[in-house]
């Protein structure tokens, strides 16, 4: 392939997706160091330019074949819209002259082979079409989700009601069958605009050229074998699935330098971890967004505290009253006023605080790290997954229920944490009972097991001759074919 050919990447904004994008890119060009990547960037308008921004600029510096191109950012008021997912579709579809521009400017000094987009970018599609560019989707979840997205027009003709007044079970081909309750919170009502977004893009994803998934052959083997034989889509053809994955980041996108240092050098966490006995210690964080009210945050102090275990946890401020700061990056929290009275000093023996962020993939793959408590995001499925840790799934948001649910009842690495209480309350008895139980019960070693074999299947899949480097060698041969 010619040295000025280009795939363009297109993210959807939020830190998770970027980074998923910018390791395909990375994952593409050390196999295939012939090409150049370009990601097109759109900030959304709250605060999040400051720590993406730091992270651009160090993968310019270590990765200068990978190029960021910003877009204009549409004047938009976050306020005005009704949810996240709301504000970014219009933000998305409000870019699409800009991505047009950016298209049409980088064809004339490189060939584009192939226009890359995330799943919220679906309006983006047309835009390729119209200018003759081969287009395919990033799915930055994995597989079961995939196939529940295919799947989600005939789901969509089946019935008349929203998923949240269906009494049944749901029932998709090859996949476990789904309360109503655990679809993607922007599914759940049929009248809403979000619903019709995705009701879109799921109809579009089999318009594509192909969709990449990040994911690899052995950790969802079933469901990527159905996807090919065309289940979820009975009224026309499947586009190409290929399983790139796991692409992980090495320092979780965050940080300075080398992987678990922060600025000055290695964060305490890990220090703390280093006197700690070989897999002795849980460690519970969920994700970027993932906020529990102050409640809630007291109730896992105490299961944490009666589990009797060691456990390393990241705590950030509760959900804030103020509608107008629901974008904004939250404060960092005074752990002294948000836990029981004492908590502090009566487990500092045994456990570690962090306020708001810690290096995740570093603490994973730490040794004495022995399970994790996690919000199933699939980033953080996939790290643990490449560390070989076992999970409590306890999902907060987006499609994490779906995902609790594959690694619990199909993949067997996670034990689930019961939050079908009222409001999704869950009380310190059930935290103390999933913490205990992952860190020793007959149960949770056959999921250790698992998750160790799991570990060695993940890195065998990105080596030289693994699944997921075979498949991008077919994917960039399929470009070739297209010049």
């Amino acid at each position: 392939m010619a040295s000025n050919r280009t795939i363009v990447l297109y993210p959807s904004p939020g830190m998770g997706h970027l980074v998923s994008m910018v390791e395909l890119g990375k994952f593409t060009l050390n196999h295939h160091p012939g090409l150049a990547v370009t990601i097109l960037v759109v900030n959304p308008p709250y605060n999040t330019a400051a720590s993406t921004a730091a992270y651009m600029n160090r993968i310019s510096a270590t990765t200068p074949s990978i190029t960021f191109h910003h877009l204009p950012s549409p004047p938009l008021d976050p306020d005005s819209y009704p949810s996240i997912e709301a504000l970014h579709f219009e933000l998305l579809r409000l870019s699409n002259p800009h991505v047009h521009q950016a298209l049409h400017s980088i064809s004339l000094t490189a060939g584009i082979s192939a226009f890359i987009i995330d799943f919220f970018c679906t309006c983006a599609l047309s835009v390729a079409t119209n200018l003759g560019i081969p287009t395919y989707y990033f799915f930055t979840s994995g597989a079961n989700c995939l196939a529940l997205l295919l799947y989600l027009r005939t789901l969509h003709q089946s019935t008349n009601k929203s998923y949240k007044d269906l009494g049944e079970l749901l029932h998709v081909p090859d996949l476990p069958p789904i309360p109503p309750r655990d679809m993607p919170v922007p599914l759940l009502e049929r009248t809403s605009p979000e619903y019709a977004f995705f009701l879109d893009a799921a109809t579009q994803l089999a318009n594509s050229s192909g969709i990449l998934v990040n994911t690899f052959e052995s950790l969802e083997p079933n469901i990527l074998k159905s996807i090919a034989d065309g289940k979820y889509v009975p009224d026309g053809p499947t586009p190409p699935v290929f399983s790139l994955g796991p692409l992980i980041a090495s320092d979780n996108g965050k940080g300075g330098g080398a992987a678990g240092e922060t600025g000055g050098g290695v964060h305490e966490c890990l220090k703390w971890l280093d006197m700690q006995p070989s897999q002795s210690v849980v460690f519970l964080c969920f994700g970027s967004l993932g906020r529990f009210p102050a409640e809630q945050l007291k109730e896992i102090a105490i299961g944490l505290e009666r589990s009797e275990q060691k456990f390393l946890w990241v705590v950030r401020s509760p959900p804030s009253e103020d509608k107008t700061s629901r974008f904004q990056t939250p404060p960092a929290p005074g752990l002294d006023l948000l836990l029981p009275h004492g908590f502090l000093d009566r487990t500092k023996d045994r456990g570690f605080m962090v306020s708001s962020w810690a290096p995740q993939v570093d603490v994973l793959n730490h040794g004495s790290v022995g399970g994790f408590v996690t919000h199933c995001g699939w980033n953080s499925v996939l790290e643990a997954v490449r560390a070989g840790v076992p999970m409590v799934g306890w999902p907060l948001y987006a499609e994490q229920k779906l995902n609790k649910l594959f690694l619990v009842e199909e993949m067997k690495l996670a034990l689930p944490m019961d939050e079908s209480t009222e409001g999704g309350f869950v009380k310190a008895a059930e935290i103390e009972k999933r913490v205990r139980g992952l860190m020793d019960s007959e149960e949770a070693k056959v999921i250790r097991q698992r998750a160790q074999a799991k570990k060695e299947e993940a890195k065998q899949a990105m080596a030289d001759g693994g699944s997921s480097t075979v498949a991008l060698a077919k994917l960039v041969e399929s470009w070739r074919k297209l010049e």
